[in-house]
């Protein structure tokens, strides 16, 4: 059994008058990050969209597949990106996002890890907090408890 779990699992707060505070906000560090990375996903869709038939031809020629795929990554981040933010079908799209990422990621490892090196520093970071997503769901405040029912 570990220290904290022994003691009652949280630690004690060194301002014992923010409780009340921290148990009031608690419940919305879930959706914060879940809209900040679904709205993220989405902008980078976004900008996808007047030029997507040449991104998705360069998915081919750089190697990772064929031109088809990169339609699927397109709704992965325009679609996903706004169903993770909204909550709706959340793991679902959260882990499609995370398996992006973490193809992106392994293209960029050998740059290195900076992202001022092309490396993989951010690609990293995104594809783990969309994995986390997709381990959590939607929690709090979502359409998925909305509607009492996830993927």
């Amino acid at each position: 059994m570990s220290d904290m779990s022994s003691r009652g699992g949280e630690p004690k707060l060194l301002l014992p008058f923010l409780k009340p505070f921290y148990d009031a906000v608690i419940p919305l560090s879930w959706p914060i990050i879940r809209c900040a990375v679904g709205a993220t996903l989405f902008v980078h869709g976004w900008g996808k969209l007047g030029r997507l038939p040449a991104f998705a031809a360069s998915i081919a020629e750089r190697g990772y597949g064929p031109s088809e795929l990169g339609y699927l990554v397109f709704a992965t981040e325009l679609i996903g990106g706004a169903c993770i933010a909204a909550g709706l079908f959340t793991r679902f799209w959260a882990a499609a996002a995370a398996i992006e990422l973490g193809v992106i990621t392994l293209g960029y490892i050998p740059n290195g890890f900076s992202w001022t090196k092309r490396g993989y520093e951010f690609t990293l970071m995104w594809g783990a907090i969309l994995f986390a997503i997709s381990l959590r769901g939607g929690g709090p405040y979502s359409l998925d408890r909305k509607l009492g029912k996830e993927l």
